[in-house]
């Protein structure tokens, strides 16, 4: 028998049995974050504790659970940390989505967003609650939005850093996070502080909270708004860097100023027509360097487009969250809350356009301009010799060119006349419940929770059929481009776009003039208009949840006390629909000649866009009903034992599960104690992954980024994990520790198909263009010209799959003691907490019958492109505090140990050898990426009259995020942006 399968039929025989729980002392070491009281609070503790972990109600804290608690002083001392900086900075805590990272496609659309990420097995993972009730998960890679919860009116957070579906059913594998309100706050409380950034306006967050305990009606309210600045890229030294020092550093290869092939007259066909071709090869554009540009071996003009882009988008966020509790008797109450929020990036900034990734028609090898166009007329008079005689014009390869970059876009007006889109978030949460008494001492919980989730995105794209036209003087949305005689006849309302160097009169991103530029300059806004155009997509998240639960004593007692049981039922259904814009929606330009001919067909529906996406309405839905039930049996006074189990059933093809737990502790003595747990989890598909259309993000293939769909897949099965944890904990006098080692191994995970791992894979040998075998693997990519090769990806598409299996293991640390009486008066603390990934395994990933993943060691690594986030092996804070009388002060340091970029010991992506960079030893720059260690000070002041003053300064020592050879030349999941920045706060209670 499996131990999965024993298991199932220890906790089927457990749940059939009388069951029940225990109550103990909260004996259990604390961890680093740990609660205390504020220095200036009117709030008075928490009468009832939620355990996260368990549906028992009034179970106090559990020390078999590996449960942290971050309360609210300590969140002080920490300098109030937005959610994405306190959740970069956990131990336990990897792969972080907060900050901006729009190359990844792990994080893409995902600006004014935030997650949560324990271990480091991916956001989808993490099961996020808000005062122990499920919040909707939404995205390409669905995860909690935490920067729409109440941060004005949290009170604690708690991590339970250990599988729990048998509690909470689906995406609850790495663990819990839940947010827990300041319910019973008394007087009203008004928050506000503002944090100083050099090169920015600064961020700030306003928060008002009130609550009112009455005899039988309490109330509790908060609302709060913060504004993120916006920071950009050009304004850190790191993260804009000179093509030598990293090639990947936002350098493309399809850019303007850009390549192309001079086209001549090679001969004539014997009725006389001239056959025409390539009469040199790849030619950069004179003006590439001037403008500050890198001209490579292979004569390719490299720019850089990150200068346009932003490290920190400015964000507008805002909640207002209410609790009304009312006594309806002396047993029973009932709990409504309601949650609204919205966020919003009114600028996100991109490059000023994108490279063209489909040929015109959707045929051919590029973007014919010919000699009658004024910048080719200007360039020639410019650069004498550079056009052999005959030159009827030039190519600008698919791939190769772009309409706007170094001189940025001029339909908009921002600081680098980059292209801005937006981005806005809405959360709407309403909860009710009856909760009571019955019999004796049972407890019941009836509950209700909807969720919806609005999420609206904007950009901009090319139609790549109209750019051609302009380049051949035939754009404009009153031109008839049927008739080549009205080319550039402006009175026909006809006109030419230069794609030429001369149409730049300076770099916008670094202010290099160029002394070539002649116009015409591209600033013709009806031209633009025409080919420039806005898409748009708006998603619409609902969830709905019905819970029932049970608890209390079984009759009958063990010899450590009385034996307790909780079980109950729920039903969940999760509805999605997304509605493309007009430019973006397949119903209205399926084909790559849409654009100029509404009639045209197309084998394939590509879109017309040229680089973005075009996509067809979806919509979808998913129901799941479950059972559960928990059995806490205090064995002896020493000795603790909880049983739990669950049964969800998704319906149709995607089935269901049924997943068992044993935790226990044993008190060996008042000193020393024992945990530990077995169990299975599990995470079902969310309604969006099980749809059969697609969405598409931009990858990084060689240089150049390229449209990669990821299409869903209705056939989808959950996957499952069996979770190991075993822990010692130590408690004498002021000293508090403890160690636990975790364990989880997943099957049949679902995710999307490693893009770098198809690339790397097909293109490893050239035979493989033409091999019968990879034949399957070769047509996931759409090529220009229709040739198989590296540099001719316009295209890729990937499937959401239930993949190989993830093994991962490794051991968290806290220590933390605390001494009385120093100081006059006064406390001292210090602690540590710290998290070692010893493994983090991931089987062999098969597309088409070809495994284009080996296996591999994810723990330590940056892992770009995979099945995993980044996970550093290391992640530790410590501090030391001291506070007396109306003062305290905290140190505390953050470390991330150093990682690798695997693709250097595979010799691909950045570290694939290239002619002009052979030999040169800043070529392995990056492949390790240094260990960070900051340090931040905090100082606390009680100034009497409940007004509290913090002060808190963030990386003392100004430390820059190590180099990863990356876009933006750090690692946005796991490293800081901003440097040293000053905070100062100020709370008042009435």
């Amino acid at each position: 028998m499996t131990l999965k399968a024993t298991l199932q039929a220890t906790a089927a025989l457990a749940l059939v049995a009388p069951a029940g729980a225990w109550a103990q002392d909260d004996d259990r070491p604390g961890p680093i974050l740990q609660e205390t009281e504020p220095l200036a609070s009117s709030i008075e503790p928490e009468d009832t504790i939620i355990v996260t972990g368990s549906v028992i109600r009034g179970t106090p804290e559990d020390a078999a659970l590996p449960v942290d608690v971050i309360g609210e002083d300590e969140l002080r001392k920490l300098g109030t940390p937005t959610p994405v900086e306190l959740l970069k900075n956990l131990p336990v805590s990897s792969g972080v989505i907060g900050d901006t990272n729009q190359f990844d496609g792990r994080a893409q659309a995902t600006e004014g967003r935030a997650s949560v990420n324990l271990r480091g097995l991916g956001p989808e993972r993490t099961l996020v609650l808000l005062n122990n009730k499920r919040l909707i998960a939404t995205g390409a890679i669905p995860f909690v939005d935490i920067n729409l919860l109440p941060i004005n009116g949290i009170g604690r957070v708690e991590i339970l850093k250990d599988g729990a579906a048998a509690t909470y059913g689906s995406d609850a594998i790495a663990g819990v996070v839940n947010f827990i309100t300041r319910s019973n706050q008394e007087g009203l409380r008004l928050t506000g502080d503002y944090k100083f950034i050099d090169d920015s306006d600064g961020d700030y967050n306003l928060g008002v909270s009130y609550g009112w305990q009455g005899e039988r009606l309490s109330l509790f309210g908060s609302a709060g708004y913060q504004h993120r600045s916006l920071l950009l890229a050009r304004d850190r030294d790191f993260a804009v860097r000179p093509y030598e020092e990293n090639p990947e550093g936002g350098w493309t290869g399809g850019g303007n100023p850009a390549t192309f092939l001079p086209i001549g007259v090679l001969g004539f066909t014997p009725e006389g027509a001239p056959i025409t071709g390539p009469n040199a090869g790849l030619t950069p554009d004179a003006d590439c360097g001037v403008l500050g540009g890198y001209v490579d071996a292979r004569n390719f003009c490299r720019t850089q487009y990150t200068v346009f882009d932003a490290l920190a988008e400015e964000e507008n966020r805002g909640q207002v969250y209410g609790e009304v509790t009312y006594a309806v008797s002396e047993t029973s109450e009932l709990e409504l809350t309601a949650l609204y929020g919205q966020s919003e990036v009114p600028r996100y900034l991109s490059s000023p356009s994108y490279v063209l990734t489909q040929p015109p028609g959707g045929q051919g090898s590029g973007f014919f301009v010919p000699a009658s166009n004024p910048g080719f007329q200007q360039y020639a008079a410019d650069n004498p010799g550079a056009f052999a005689p005959g030159t009827v014009g030039v190519l600008f390869p698919t791939l190769l060119y772009r309409p706007f970059l170094l001189g940025g876009n001029p339909e908009f007006d921002g600081p680098t006349a980059a292209q801005e889109g937006f981005r806005e978030s809405e959360s709407w949460r309403f909860t009710g419940s009856l909760s009571g008494e019955f019999g004796s001492d049972h407890a019941y919980e009836l509950s209700a929770t909807y969720h919806r989730y609005d999420r609206y995105f904007s950009g901009w794209d090319s139609f790549g059929d109209r750019v051609n036209l302009a380049l051949n003087g035939l754009g404009g949305p009153n031109c008839d481009f049927t008739n080549p005689a009205n080319a550039g006849d402006a009175a026909a309302g006809c006109f030419y776009l230069n794609p030429f160097g001369n149409a730049i009169r300076r770099n916008l991103g670094t202010g290099a003039v160029n002394p070539d530029a002649a116009g015409p300059f591209n600033d013709n806004s009806e031209l633009n208009d025409w080919f420039f155009v806005q898409t748009s997509s708006g998603t619409e998240n609902e969830l709905f949840v019905l819970d029932g639960v049970v608890s209390g004593p079984v009759g009958f007692e063990l010899p450590g006390g009385e034996a307790r049981f909780g079980a109950g039922a729920q039903y969940r259904e999760q509805n999605f629909e997304t509605i493309y814009g007009e430019n973006n929606n397949l119903a209205n330009f399926p084909c790559p000649s849409s654009s100029i001919n509404p009639n045209a067909t197309c084998e394939a529906q590509t879109g017309a866009l040229a680089f973005l996406g075009t996509n067809a309405n979806a919509e979808g839905s998913v129901e799941v009903w479950a059972v559960f039930g928990e059995l806490q049996l205090p064995i002896t006074d020493r000795l603790n034992v909880q049983l739990a189990a669950r049964y969800e059933d998704y319906g149709g093809d995607t089935g269901s599960t049924f997943d068992p737990k044993i935790t226990g502790r044993w008190q060996m003595n008042d000193t020393f104690a024992l945990r530990g747990s077995v169990g299975t989890t599990f995470r079902g598909p969310d309604a969006s992954s099980t749809v059969p259309g697609s969405i598409t993000v931009l990858q990084l293939i060689q240089t150049t980024f390229k449209p990669v769909d990821v299409i869903g897949n209705e056939a989808l099965q959950p996957e499952s994990a069996t979770n190991y944890s075993a822990g010692a904990l130590f408690s004498h006098g002021g000293l508090n520790a403890s160690v636990d080692y975790w364990r989880y191994e997943i099957e049949d995970t679902i995710v999307t198909e490693p893009l770098n791992g198809l690339v790397s894979t097909l293109f490893a040998d050239p035979s493989n263009c033409t091999d019968p075998a990879f034949g399957g693997l070769r047509s996931r990519f759409t090529f220009t010209e229709g040739v198989c090769d590296i540099n001719n990806i316009a295209r890729v598409r990937t499937n959401i799959v239930n993949g190989g299996s993830v093994d991962t293991s490794g051991l968290d640390f806290i220590v933390n003691y605390v001494k009385d009486d120093v100081l006059n008066g006064g406390t001292f603390g210090i602690g540590a907490t710290a998290t070692y990934m010893i493994e983090y395994e991931v089987s062999d990933q098969i597309v088409e019958g070809i495994v284009v993943q080996p296996a591999f060691d994810a723990a330590g690594a940056l892992n770009f492109q995979t099945t995993a986030y980044p996970v550093p092996e290391w992640k530790g804070q410590a501090y030391a505090d001291l506070g007396w009388d109306r003062t305290d002060l905290r140190l505390t340091l953050n470390y991330i140990g150093g990682y690798d970029d695997r693709r250097a010991q595979e010799g691909t992506g950045p570290f694939r050898l290239r002619e002009d960079i052979v030999g040169n030893p800043r070529l392995l720059q990056g492949a390790e990426i240094d260990e960070q260690i900051t340090l931040d000070f905090n100082v606390q002041v009680d100034l009497g009259n409940d007004l509290l003053l913090a002060a808190t300064v963030f990386n003392i020592t100004d430390e820059d995020p190590p180099l990863a050879r990356l876009d933006y030349s750090y690692d946005p999941f796991t490293g800081n942006p901003f440097g040293r920045t000053y905070k100062i706060g100020l709370t008042k209670d009435f």
